[in-house]
């Protein structure tokens, strides 16, 4: 680590100017070039679709050629209304080659959600793929199928150089939750792209042998760090099924099967998957970590490196990474690593005077990964996006972060939480003012507040406090899908607890403080609590009751309404399937979210193993099923 100016500032070694860059070094153009050299080198697969370099290179390039021929060019927005498939990174890819910017329009957010994208970013032209363009709101620009047999057509002469493009050109626009009730959109340009490229490739010392996994949402900025310096370097990307969405062991089984050899997961799921056993052999050598803070330090038995990293999504993902020392003798959290190259990491106070070190501060952000702001929003980017003046008179643009960190001994920087109300959930950063904005929108709320609150196994989750309107009683069922209407789903409050008033602090503002925990008295339920009728059901609230710490939980209640989520109901199957011996998945509880659907599809299961069992076991196996005692 090389010091800045001042003892509690830290920057990276600089091994190119992202600045400086031509057209020709830019991420486009690189994939350019490993698809000339490795043309029948594995791009893309998932599932049973695959693309070679070559093929990918041609269908990209005559989507390329139809955007340029309705004038997307450099700084130009293209909307991508496409799920996360071999589709989406044809279409991005292309967007890039064309020189444009891509903007991510995830099919699976409400449609008021994407609606308000669509408004903010006036996007021209959008590419979207037969099986989900129905769903795009109303839209009057330009608007591509990209389909198979549309890319099969067209001219191929074209070569992504050719295009004029600068360091300071938008490559994307991502949007993130926003305090005003609207998302905002960041922009990054391919000069920030190539910084996290270059630096990535040099890091992990990335080779066309790679097969790396992509599974973030398009929409989640991790997505980026999951495709460009893989295809940038002529290595393989691997896409999982959906299905295996919250299921740690059968993600650990993916990843050995298709012999991936470095992954990115968010920091919960990380956690899992270091508890698991690996076989010593595994192709895996890294495992990459961030969105949350990590709570855990690796086993020395583990067959693969963690890194642990850390980056607002305006910063291009990633400002700070590090290896994390295995557990033997480690005191205290993992800490974020240093910079990245070409970053500059500040700890600052909120007069923007560093810090002794050592002192917690301001985590501020300098350096080639910077965006160029938000989009259609010049005030809140002239708040965020800071020029700071140093002692010797040089100057630098920051980005403030909103998170306090300190520098540790060896100029590693420790993550301490937020220094304002914005919360973090899953690896997405919320703003809850998004979320009370909608809900105070519903007729049947005068105001309300929301927070994060840890369950016992100290996950994170929203928790809503409501305020009813006058003669006004919503069911919390009603409430849930009027927000699922307007907000993606992580931005829908777990619970919903109904106060008569919110508590105040002495200047007149709410006090998070107080607010009290979920619990049966003041939780808002969709319908009346029904008391267990049979053994099952009884053996199944004994295992959710602590759980998910609520003390009344009746066949009615829904366990994603109670506060459950993917990595929860992780742990609910595998303590099902142990107490019943039955192979229950997570997709059979989404599909069966009730205490009394589960118990129900227990119950299914249970006899259909008993259906298989011989004769002279089948009355042994009833009778283990009106009993409950089953395992």
């Amino acid at each position: 680590m090389n010091s800045a100016e001042g003892s509690c500032a830290a920057t990276s070694s600089t091994n190119s100017s992202a600045g400086s860059v031509t057209a020709r070094q830019l991420v486009p153009h690189q994939f350019d070039q490993c698809a000339a050299a490795t043309p029948n080198a594995l791009a893309v697969t998932a599932d049973s679709q695959t693309l070679t370099y070559s093929e990918l290179e041609q269908r990209a390039t005559r989507l390329a050629l139809q955007l340029r021929s309705l004038g997307v060019g450099p700084n130009v927005l293209v909307g991508l209304f496409v799920d996360r498939s071999v589709e989406f990174i044809t279409g991005a890819l292309s967007i890039l080659k064309a020189g444009g910017a891509y903007v991510p329009l995830d099919p699976s957010l409400p449609r008021e959600r994407l609606r308000a994208m669509l408004q903010d970013a006036q996007p021209p032209v959008v590419v979207a793929h037969s099986r989900t363009r129905e769903a795009l709101p109303s839209y009057t620009g330009e608007l591509i199928t990209l389909d198979a047999e549309v890319l099969e057509r067209g001219r191929d002469a074209f070569n992504s150089s050719e295009t004029v493009l600068e360091a300071s050109d938008l490559a994307y626009v991502i949007y993130t939750s926003g305090s005003t009730g609207e998302p905002k959109g960041v922009e990054i340009t391919h000069g920030g792209l190539l910084n996290l490229v270059n630096w990535h490739q040099r890091t992990f010392e990335i080779t066309s042998g790679e097969r790396a996994s992509h599974q973030a949402p398009i929409g989640f900025d991790a997505a980026v760090w999951e495709i460009w310096p893989y295809l940038a370097a002529g290595a393989a990307i691997c896409l999982p099924p959906e299905k295996l969405a919250g299921q740690p062991e059968r993600f650990r089984d993916w990843l050995i099967a298709q012999r991936i050899t470095i992954t990115f997961v968010v920091t919960p799921l990380a956690e899992h998957l270091l508890s698991l056993t690996w076989p010593s052999d595994v192709s895996l050598r890294i495992l990459l970590t961030g969105a949350d803070t990590l709570h855990q330090h690796p086993s020395a038995e583990l067959p693969f490196k963690l890194v642990n990293n850390y980056g607002p999504t305006e910063c291009t993902v990633v400002a700070t990474s590090g290896v994390v020392a295995a557990d033997e003798g480690q005191i205290g959290l993992p800490s974020i690593g240093r910079p990245i190259d070409n970053t500059q990491i500040y700890i600052l106070d909120r007069e923007m005077r560093e810090v002794p070190e050592g002192e917690a501060g301001e985590i501020c952000i300098g350096g080639a990964g910077l965006a160029r702001g938000y989009i259609n929003r010049p005030v809140l980017t002239a708040e965020r996006f800071v020029s700071k003046t140093f002692s010797n008179g040089s100057e630098t643009r920051l980005y403030r972060t909103g998170d306090l960190g300190r520098f540790l001994p060896d100029g590693q920087i420790a993550f301490l939480g937020r220094q304002d109300e914005q919360i973090k959930i899953r690896g997405y950063r919320i703003e809850p003012d998004e979320i009370v904005c909608q809900l105070d929108a519903h007729p049947a709320v005068q105001t309300s507040a929301v927070i994060a609150r840890e369950d016992a196994a100290g996950e994170k989750q929203l928790v809503a406090y409501v305020v009813l309107a006058a003669d006004a009683a919503p069911q919390d069922l009603k409430l849930r899908e009027f927000l699922s209407e307007r907000l993606p789903e992580y931005m829908v409050p777990a619970a919903f607890v109904r106060l008569d008033t919110l508590p105040l602090t002495p200047n007149g503002k709410i006090d998070r403080a107080t607010l009290p925990p979920p619990d049966s008295g003041n939780l808002l339920r969709h319908q009346p609590s029904v008391a267990p009728r049979t053994p099952i059901e009884e053996r199944l609230i004994r295992i959710l009751t602590p759980l998910l710490r609520v003390e009344k939980i009746g066949l009615n209640d829904n366990f994603f309404f109670l506060g459950g989520h993917s990595l929860l109901g992780t742990q609910l199957v595998t303590r099902i399937n142990r107490t019943f011996n039955v192979e229950m998945t997570l997709l059979n509880l989404f599909e069966h979210p009730t205490v009394a659907e589960i118990a129900a599809e227990v119950e299914r299961l249970v006899a259909v193993r008993a259906a298989t069992m011989g004769s002279g076991d089948l009355q042994r196996g009833s009778s283990m099923l009106e009993s409950g005692q089953t395992g």
